[in-house]
């Protein structure tokens, strides 16, 4: 017969998939998180999850080829965001809001007010 649910564990975490049938495609009301330890691992989920027919989107999101969206972020801007310093925290987000692929550099230069916020 057709597999209904499937188990598995995705860095450390269980979870489970449900096939909804055909009804149901992916859309953005379902979407992955992922923590980063640094630039590198960025780097390399994004460009894995948007090969072969995936797409960059806005403030670290993407759709990888089956249209599933994932948001790539690095521990690093979790840390600023949960800052004491809310001004400075503040420039982190607002240096996020204008990325693709997060830069932990250019949000750590955001942070820290020595980098001009890019504006487009």
């Amino acid at each position: 017969g057709m597999v209904l649910t499937v188990d598995f564990t995705l860095a450390g975490q269980q979870l489970q998939g449900l096939d909804g049938g055909p009804d149901f495609s992916f859309n953005e009301a379902i979407s992955l998180v992922i923590e980063c330890e640094d630039q590198a691992e960025v780097d390399r989920l994004w460009d894995a999850l948007t090969a072969q027919g995936g797409e960059p989107g806005p403030c670290g999101w993407l759709k990888d080829r089956y249209g599933l969206s994932w948001q790539i972020v690095p521990k690093a801007l979790n840390e600023m965001l949960e800052d004491p310093d809310m001004e400075a925290a503040r420039r982190a987000m607002e240096a996020m809001l204008k990325m693709g692929k997060l830069d932990v550099e250019e949000l750590r230069g955001a942070f820290d007010g020595k980098t001009a916020v890019k504006t487009t």
